[in-house]
């Protein structure tokens, strides 16, 4: 058996190493100690701190900038953790210069510094722009919904969330009696009696956080074509209960538009509503504002800049917006597949396995088989009798849409019932609905803003346009997502979660930089 030099990893070692050696140029440490203390002006930090005259030395925001910045681009938010890799990773400890932040101090610098990383964003956007990496030739823009740091069970309509404290109150009641049903006993189980105890603790707690709740705020309104009341969460009340691909998650949706040259996020923000249609507008105007305060252009959008996003961006509203500005966008709408007839086989080819098993919802009689008189403002059904209005409701597009119903005596008895009704059995209760239809009032509408927006989109050019949309953006929520490791907000507030949000995205322009620009 030949020899051989005996070695061992678990043992400690003192090491002479030069700190400034460990950030070898080229990799991404050394692209942002660089960047961070020659390019970024980190004065807008200086307000946060007040010991000139008293008070012991702060950290330097530049350091706890690099090892935030660094630990983020490692898929590492837990300020424990980095604390633990500024103890023990020689790059964390280069970066740091062998200095070591308390986990609470790491924690404080990211959720207290959301205005100051918005200018920081913006500093490293305009960095971007002197080495060339922008392009603003086209703007992609798209959301990313991600759960937040509050649990759903503690979100409903203020209705919901007062039954819900009733019935923490019935429950208190039941241990209560129990308790001293068990006190009255001689001979008492004592461990029945710990568990009372522990319950009412546990659920006054409960009902204390929902009373609190429903005392302190106002109920939430949505910012649908009908504003009406959605779900609070007590926990987080600037987060929102949203439909993703992988179920409901209480979150936000972050938001970034992506420059196409090297998809540089020149935008990025964080929105507690599910809906995407109502976060197009602020985009477009920070996108013009932040052009404008660096320099670059005086109306980014009126030197023909192309702006894409996907279909959750599209309403009438927003139509409006773009063909009033006069930006050059193109935002589909969710039917514009539909009307390609490229796509004429794609349900066949790709569909999801058995659907042509799957049940959807129940064909019924079609709106177009009633009579519908728009100047005596009546409405017949197959049947012959005659509907019930209900008046004349504004649509956001400033048309107008009349609605009818089915008396509940006539529709009960119809032959055609089970064809015109989803439901039919709602016409045999008393306090169901008949069959309901409505038309839209076309006379004098004004300009429709969504069909001149189907043009754009089914020509040629815009079908050629909005096929680079995808190939934007959604790469840069993979980087994020899956190489960066963000799966969901630490943080709660709306202003706390946009500044961590900003952080990543920041990360990723940095990445850009190191691997595009010049550094160094």
């Amino acid at each position: 058996m030949p020899k051989y030099i005996p070695y061992d990893y678990n043992q400690n070692a003192m090491v002479v190493i030069n700190y400034l050696d460990q950030l070898q140029p080229g990799t991404f440490e050394h692209a942002i100690h660089y960047l961070i203390d020659n390019k970024l002006d980190l004065s807008i930090f200086h307000c946060k701190y007040q010991n000139e005259d008293n008070g012991r030395p702060a950290y330097d925001p530049a350091v706890l900038l690099k090892i935030i910045l660094f630990a983020y681009s490692k898929g590492i938010t837990s300020s424990r953790e980095i604390q633990w890799c500024c103890e023990t990773n020689i790059v964390f400890k280069a970066l740091s210069c062998d200095t070591v932040p308390h986990f609470t101090t790491i924690a404080a610098f990211v959720s207290g510094s959301s205005v100051q990383i918005a200018q920081l964003f913006e500093q490293v956007l305009l960095v971007c722009h002197q080495q060339g990496l922008l392009g603003n030739e086209l703007f992609a823009i798209d959301g990313c919904k991600m759960p937040s740091n509050a649990a759903k069970e503690w979100s409903g309509t203020f209705k919901e969330l007062s039954a819900k404290r009733d019935k923490l109150k019935r429950q208190i009641r039941y241990h209560l009696e129990q308790h001293k049903k068990l006190d009255a006993q001689a001979n008492a189980d004592d461990e029945r009696k710990a568990r009372h105890q522990q319950s009412i603790e546990t659920l006054n707690k409960a009902h204390d956080k929902i009373e609190h709740f429903l005392k302190t705020a106002s109920p939430r309104m949505g910012q649908g074509k009908r504003r009406k009341e959605v779900k609070s969460n007590i926990t987080d009340n600037e987060s929102a209960k949203m439909t993703t691909s992988k179920g409901t998650i209480q979150g936000y949706n972050g938001v970034a538009a992506v420059d196409k040259k090297h998809q540089i996020i020149v935008d990025a923000q964080a929105f507690g509503e599910g809906q995407e249609h109502h976060t197009l507008v602020p985009v477009l105007e920070k996108i013009k504002q932040r052009y404008k305060r660096m320099g670059i252009s005086e109306d980014i959008f009126a030197g023909n800049t192309i702006v894409t996003a996907d279909t959750g961006f599209a309403n009438e509203a927003n139509n409006s917006y773009l063909y009033q500005q006069k930006i050059n966008g193109y935002v589909p709408d969710n039917q514009f597949r539909k009307r390609d007839p490229k796509f004429s086989e794609q349900k066949q080819k790709y569909g999801k396995r058995h659907q042509d098993k799957a049940v959807g919802q129940k064909v019924v009689i079609p709106a177009s088989a009633f009579e519908f008189d728009p100047i005596a403002m009546t409405c017949v059904c197959p049947s012959g009798l005659l509907l019930s209005s209900r008046g004349i409701r504004p649509e956001p597009d400033g048309q107008q849409r009349a609605l009818f119903t089915g008396k509940l005596l006539q529709c009960r008895g119809c032959d055609l019932k089970e064809q015109c009704m989803v439901n039919p059995e709602s016409a045999n209760h008393r306090k169901g609905s008949g069959r309901q239809v409505s038309f839209l009032l076309r006379a004098n509408a004004p300009p429709n803003y969504t069909d001149w927006m189907k043009q754009r989109v089914d020509s040629e050019a815009g079908k050629q346009i909005y096929s680079h949309r995808m190939s934007v953006v959604e790469p840069v929520f993979g980087n994020i997502c899956t190489n960066k490791g963000l799966k969901r907000f630490s943080l709660r507030g709306k202003t706390k979660v946009q500044g961590q949000w900003q952080l990543f995205c920041m990360v990723h322009n940095l990445e850009k930089v190191s691997r595009y620009g010049k550094v160094g």
